[in-house]
């Protein structure tokens, strides 16, 4: 028997298919179909049910996976607790991430950790819903919700607290009075994020405000989507203001209330609970604080 086999099978099932598992493990989709195809020979039945979109465990796979999956993933634990005794920054690491910050806060970031490393590979999967980070095997998944999974599982961290503003475009604001305290947009169409059912804003005095969105006009996770919403005057949008900033200097969008600020949103980077973090992993992270140091530092400049 060849136990890499047994495992590539583990693989495949706790990353949900053979396409996702290849890029978590940086091996060849083909090599972990022969590798399955070659154990269902030596065991003489069949373990999937293979069709285009997804793989299903058979009777007999579901029995095997659940007898060898503890060992195996004990196996990778230990391999990877030698792996973070060492200062070496190499592997793949697999990263998760919403749009509104994978794709501007963690993409230069991302080639820069690669051009240091020559023997560092990095998966960034940028996602417009909530992000299983023990189901899918990631080393870090950076989320906005501060209590997704249950401590014993994972460990928590928090890297970035983005800025954000309300934002609309000029084309829209000529059909309405111009909003000078956050209740008058209420009476205005407004894009909202799947979760958000109010916004919480604050004056000059500290003094809090909460605007309830009942019912927008348009509700998208994918930050882009509702981006482009606002852009072609669809409603008014809140929004990071790095994401946004091209949009504001080209004229497509004005920031509103500029009196009041918006609640920030923060990211949280998740873990699995390991004892010791791999060099890449930490190397990552402490490369992002540096990051999230110095665009805190551009925000307070005046």
């Amino acid at each position: 028997m060849n136990w890499d086999d047994f495992d590539a099978f583990c693989q495949v099932i706790a990353h949900g298919g053979f396409t996702v598992a290849a890029r978590a493990i940086d091996r060849p989709k083909s090599s972990l179909s022969a590798s399955v195809a070659r154990l269902e020979l030596q065991l003489g039945v069949q373990l999937l049910e293979r069709t285009t979109r997804r793989v299903r465990l058979t009777e007999a796979g579901e029995a095997l996976y659940r007898g060898i999956s503890k060992p195996f993933g004990e196996l990778r634990e230990i391999a990877l607790e030698a792996l973070a005794k060492g200062d070496a920054v190499r592997g793949m690491l697999s990263i998760a991430a919403p749009y509104e910050f994978g794709a501007h806060h963690l993409a230069n970031l991302a080639s820069d950790m690669m051009i240091r490393y020559p023997e560092l590979k990095i998966n960034v999967d940028v996602l417009h819903q909530k992000i299983d980070l023990i189901g899918r095997n990631y080393d870090i998944v950076f989320s906005p919700h501060d209590h997704p999974l249950s401590s014993t599982t994972v460990v928590m961290r928090r890297v970035f607290s983005l800025e954000r503003g309300l934002f609309a475009a000029p084309e829209l604001l000529s059909k309405f009075s111009k909003p000078v305290r956050p209740e008058d947009i209420t009476a205005m169409p407004l894009i909202a994020g799947p979760e958000d059912f109010e916004w919480m804003m604050k004056d000059a005095k500290g003094l809090e405000f909460s605007v309830p969105i009942a019912a927008p006009r348009m509700r998208s996770a994918n930050a882009g989507i509702r981006l482009r919403a606002a852009i072609a005057g669809v409603g008014i949008v809140r929004i990071t203001r790095s994401f946004c900033q091209p949009a504001v200097d080209a004229g497509q969008l004005a920031p509103l209330l500029p009196d009041f600020s918006c609640e920030p949103l923060r990211i949280f980077a998740f873990m699995p609970s390991r004892r010791l973090r791999p060099a890449k992993v930490r190397v990552f992270l402490d490369s992002l604080t540096l990051l999230s140091e110095t665009y805190a530092l551009n925000e307070a400049r005046p």
